[in-house]
């Protein structure tokens, strides 16, 4: 069913809030077209006279509060609905020779509780990407309003070490679409850091919301782009900037795996320590071994082997 009714209800409305200046019959005149509302006090007051005046002013009257109504974009169809039912009912309520001054209010009532029931908006989610699930309808002045943010997303950094892995995830914090999602993906070479799409280039073999470059080298450093696109229209542009740093010496590699083994090494449970018992060359190899006194020991002891040998023989 179409948003408005027969003629051209939203010209009329916008007509009708420049004449008037006031919002008093904002949510009725976005779903309800002029002639309807006209032939509903003609029926209840009259073709003309100061009663059919009385009718229009307490038809506006009872809807005053439904003016700064805010609902959500994909129900106002269903708002529209609603509205025409009740154009319905008033007209047969004032060919019943009933009361405007008693169905105008009942009429406002319900409307209210049918707007209660319908699915409200989400917040907008900062800081960029178009937001369908957050876009609003006003009844004041009979407009969409979408969150007010760019397109583009701003630029995330991220530092890999050359030969390492670095991986890309195209996701926002706002709920998307169900169906008709794609993603493609763009490169700005030279290390270049920026958001203008006039360096990027297509990367045909990139596809999902997910991208990885494995092994990573000096040539992949610079901007990747993913655009989320919706039925081919772009709801965010996310980007990466890749800076690829040099890996450390190949020296300075082993030392590190020679250290990390040292701060890992620990004696077994079973292996207990032994007193030192050194031989008579280890002692004598020792700095302070030969000091005068020993000297003169070492002497006596000759002295004593020697005599023992010569008794011997």
């Amino acid at each position: 069913m179409a948003l408005l009714a027969q003629d051209s209800a939203v010209p009329c409305a916008l007509v009708a809030l420049t004449v008037f200046r006031a919002p008093a019959w904002a949510c009725l005149i976005c779903f309800t077209s002029y002639k309807e509302r006209t032939r509903i006090c003609q029926i209840f007051a009259g073709i003309q006279g100061p009663e059919l005046e009385k009718c229009q002013e307490a038809f506006s009257s009872a809807f005053a509060d439904l003016a700064d109504i805010e609902i959500n974009y994909n129900e106002r169809s269903h708002l529209h609905d609603a509205f025409t039912q009740m154009t319905h009912s008033l007209q047969e309520i004032a060919a019943a020779q009933g009361s405007f001054n008693v169905a105008f209010p009942d009429a406002a009532e319900k409307m209210r509780k049918v707007i209660m029931k319908l699915k409200g908006a989400q917040a907008c989610v900062p800081p960029c990407g178009f937001q369908d699930v957050a876009r609003r309808f006003l009844c004041y002045g009979c407009y969409s309003k979408a969150c007010n943010f760019p397109l583009d997303c701003p630029v995330q950094d991220l530092t890999v070490t050359r030969g390492q892995q670095a991986k890309f995830s195209c996701t926002v914090n706002f709920q998307l679409p169900k169906e008709e999602i794609t993603y493609s993906w763009k490169f700005a070479g030279g290390g270049l850091r920026t958001q203008d799409q006039s360096y990027f280039r297509d990367i045909p073999r990139a596809q999902g919301y997910l991208a990885r470059i494995r092994p990573v080298q000096p040539t992949h450093s610079g901007t990747f782009s993913c655009s989320i696109l919706h039925d081919q229209r772009p709801v965010a542009r996310l980007y990466f900037f890749l800076n690829v740093t040099s890996a450390p010496p190949r020296g300075e590699i082993e030392l590190q795996v020679s250290f990390r083994k040292v701060l890992r090494w620990a004696p077994k449970e079973t292996e207990t320590l032994e007193p030192w018992r050194p031989s008579l060359g280890e002692l004598l190899a020792r700095p302070e071994a030969l000091t005068p006194g020993n000297q003169c020991l070492l002497a006596a002891l000759a002295a004593v082997a020697s005599a023992s040998a010569t008794l011997m023989v």
